[in-house]
């Protein structure tokens, strides 16, 4: 035919001009055809804890904001249990149409290490579609004690080893493993007592039952301020707008560390590539806007969009990061 090449062996057909841009044309259309009528019905982000807790607020917010833009409910599905692996089940095996999306946190990156037999991949079973948020942890101590900075209860714990104790909401939660963290990295021997929640955990370190934890800031935050605890540090990158006159642990004398608790939304592993743009572009102009910041902030988290490239990246980093704690540490599931 007169402008193509002819198929030899090995070879390929040349289109000519029109027909290339043409048949480029159908391919752009294909792929923005799911987007461009999406969405047609509710949308059902599952929360795999319970109700009343951090993600579920957040989940409740980004709801409302992407109900108010494209007309469809936003049904929030709280399905609790199981650490957060009945809820994430839920999610890898929904169907990949776009309404079913589910909000992780930073626990999801902690159960592979955890559990070795999950009933999911998390690479392989997700598409990743933004991160949402990110807030720090904070160190806090019985404000009795003469500690005022990480290099003080650093000290002090090498100096009682096996003699200083510290609480969390329960073996593998991230309030334990930022602890773990900074045991392996300050190299100090503290020991873990779990709980089932952090209020309870603060409670006896208000007591002094124990000597320090590592809530989250919204968690930890207010006792300090009330004088009931004595904070020392944010566990984030960098310091926390929340109270931006704590250092980091990192700047405190333990260059490197790092734990953050943060959130972020996914779909099932094989939901359209369009939908999940869509949904990126949308969740991030909602996560810029100044009263959905103010609320986050309110609550010691930081709105942190991302790529879904970038998401992918993180959490893939996260979970060998966490793998290697758990192991490491010998952290054995409940």
């Amino acid at each position: 035919m007169k402008g193509e090449g002819r198929r030899e062996k090995g070879s390929y057909v040349k289109l000519d001009a029109p027909r290339a841009l043409l048949v480029g044309l159908l391919a752009m259309l294909a792929f923005n055809a799911p987007a461009q009528t999406y969405p047609q019905k509710p949308i059902r982000i599952i929360v795999p804890y319970p109700p009343g807790g951090p993600s579920d607020m957040q989940s409740r917010l980004v709801g409302a904001e992407l109900t108010k833009a494209w007309g469809q409910v936003s049904v929030i599905d709280n399905r609790g249990g199981g650490g957060g692996i009945i809820g994430t089940e839920l999610a890898a095996h929904a169907d990949a149409d776009g309404y079913t999306l589910i909000l992780m946190s930073a626990t999801n990156a902690v159960q592979p290490g955890l559990y070795p037999k999950l009933p999911y991949d998390l690479m392989r079973d997700f598409a990743f579609i933004t991160s949402v948020t990110s807030g720090p942890g904070i160190l806090v101590v019985n404000p009795t004690l003469p500690l005022h900075s990480v290099a003080e209860l650093i000290a002090y714990a090498k100096a009682r080893p096996g003699n200083v104790f510290f609480g969390s909401a329960g073996n593998g939660a991230p309030s334990h493993l930022a602890v773990e963290l900074l045991k392996a990295m300050a190299k100090i021997d503290a020991v873990h007592v779990p709980y089932k929640g952090m209020a309870p955990a603060l409670t006896d370190v208000i007591g002094g039952q124990l000597q320090f934890s590592i809530p989250t800031i919204a968690a930890g935050l207010p006792l300090s301020r009330g004088g009931k605890l004595r904070a020392l540090a944010v566990t984030g990158a960098k310091r926390s707008p929340a109270e931006p006159a704590l250092p980091t642990i990192a700047e405190s004398g333990v260059p490197g560390y790092q734990a953050s608790n943060w959130y972020g939304l996914a779909a099932p592993a094989k939901t359209p590539r369009a939908l999940v743009v869509k949904l990126n572009q949308e969740f991030s102009r909602i996560m810029a806007q100044p009263e959905v910041r103010e609320k986050l902030l309110n609550v010691g988290m930081e709105p942190a969009t991302s790529t879904p490239e970038q998401f992918t990246e993180f959490v893939q980093a996260e979970i060998a990061k966490w793998t290697r704690v758990v192991k490491s540490a010998g952290i054995k599931a409940d």
